[in-house]
């Protein structure tokens, strides 16, 4: 059976895959250089909507970093961070596991300590006021080198009651997990979780790398595994969720047409996927968006989402029993449509 637009938005769901400054509208873009008195290249919205015609990955970045520029205090973080929220409770987000890109401020001589303040404050704002459940995910930017990853993790490290896990973003060409290893090993031994942005636009071998050199738990995009089927045994094996973000891929030109996006290949492999939007503000859709734009380019019906819903909550950092919570909400959302399952 077909799901309704109103399924598809309403059922519960994790979103695992959200950076946080890839969050920023346009309307918050001006408002917040507006009130730091930030300069931006754009004249109009609508300007800035036109620089969103992105070639690749390098194109997107050069806007989002130049966007985050706005990101000057405290309470800009934390208007970013809530609105994000108030758009996510809108189109079924129960719980988030949301990255940040504290090198992106800190080279900016924003204070670490202001970035994790204010995101971290409204994730306390979105329990309260919309039941929204999170996680806060420190990314390491992996155009940078090393040294300066290592150093966001000390200042990281004053602030394991805040953040969660680590992670690897930014321009994927080049720039290979094995570049990372002593910095996630010692991630690993203050106790953070690890996940890793791997074969987007690089290749298996990066997928490789995410798993047996930085030991990551999930991993982020990792289209290309496909590429390469004994690890797609693997993962489909571990159960190792892949994080995928279907209209990222299309804006991105990661795949040419949504009718060709993997998703149901992974599926069909048995492999533990969510859906999840990525950046956003800048790539023309939320998370229910992406489960929309999946259902209709690949003809998923009712049972494919409720096991998407399920999937992202399974690949959450929630403890056993927390998930097992989420998927009873899950049942009782189904059985309040009325709508039979096969599950």
């Amino acid at each position: 059976m077909k799901p309704s637009s109103s399924f598809i938005m309403q059922i519960p769901k994790a979103e695992l895959h959200l950076h946080i400054e890839g969050t920023l509208e346009p309307e918050l873009m001006f408002a917040l250089a507006k009130r730091n008195g930030i300069a931006l290249p754009y004249a109009s919205i609508d300007e800035i909507r036109a620089a969103y015609d992105f070639g690749n990955l390098q194109d997107f970045l050069d806007v989002y970093y130049q966007g985050a520029a706005v990101l000057q205090k405290e309470e800009d973080f934390y208007d970013l961070t809530f609105a994000y929220l108030a758009k996510a409770q809108t189109q079924g987000v129960a719980h988030a596991e949301i990255f940040f890109d504290p090198e992106t401020h800190t080279a900016r001589g924003i204070a670490f300590d202001t970035v994790v303040a204010g995101i971290s404050r409204a994730l306390d704002a979105g329990r309260t006021e919309f039941g929204i459940t999170s996680k806060l995910i420190l990314c390491f930017l992996r155009h940078l080198d090393a040294s300066s990853a290592m150093a966001t993790l000390e200042d990281a490290a004053r602030h394991t009651g805040a953040i969660f896990a680590v992670g690897l973003d930014s321009s994927e060409r080049g720039n290979p997990p094995s570049k990372f290893v002593q910095v996630f090993a010692k991630a690993r031994e203050l106790g953070f979780h690890v996940t890793a942005h791997a074969g987007e636009e690089g290749p298996a071998a990066y997928v490789h790398e995410a798993l047996d050199l930085l030991h990551a738990e999930r991993i982020d995009h990792g289209n290309h595994a496909l590429d390469d089927e004994a690890l797609s045994q693997e993962l489909a094996r571990r159960q190792i969720p892949l994080t995928v973000c279907p209209l990222s891929n299309l804006k991105l030109r990661v795949i040419a047409d949504m009718r060709a996006h993997p998703l149901r290949t992974m599926l069909d492999k048995g492999l533990l996927v969510s859906i999840n939007s990525d950046d956003p503000a800048y790539f023309d859709g939320y998370v229910g968006d992406n489960y929309q734009a999946v259902a209709d380019a690949l003809d998923l019906d009712q049972d494919d989402i409720i096991m998407l819903a399920k999937n992202s909550f399974r690949s959450s950092f929630l403890t056993q029993e927390e998930q097992q919570t989420a998927f009873a909400k899950i049942d009782a959302f189904v059985a309040t449509e009325k709508i039979p399952s096969r599950d």
